[in-house]
């Protein structure tokens, strides 16, 4: 499977969402908090091109905002 990468951060409802969606069909994931890392904010802005979250990685596909049928889709669910 495709390395799926969560960037998220607190108190974002859709953010816990996606978190129990990946959770609920045990799918991997690396969360990553982009109010506690700097570095990983400015790749979520500047390489991605993404000003939300939650913003998911699949492999090289981006998912931007709170799309579960793109979840989905990508995942082969």
């Amino acid at each position: 499977m495709k390395e799926v990468t969560l960037y998220s951060q607190p108190e974002c409802p859709p953010c816990e969402v996606v978190k129990m969606f990946l959770n609920e069909h045990k799918v991997k994931f690396k969360e990553i908090n982009i109010k506690a890392d700097e570095q990983a904010r400015y790749f979520l802005t500047n390489q991605l091109k993404s000003y939300s979250t939650p913003t998911v990685t699949i492999g090289r596909e981006i998912i931007t905002g709170f799309d579960l049928e793109a979840l989905t889709a990508a995942l082969n669910l």
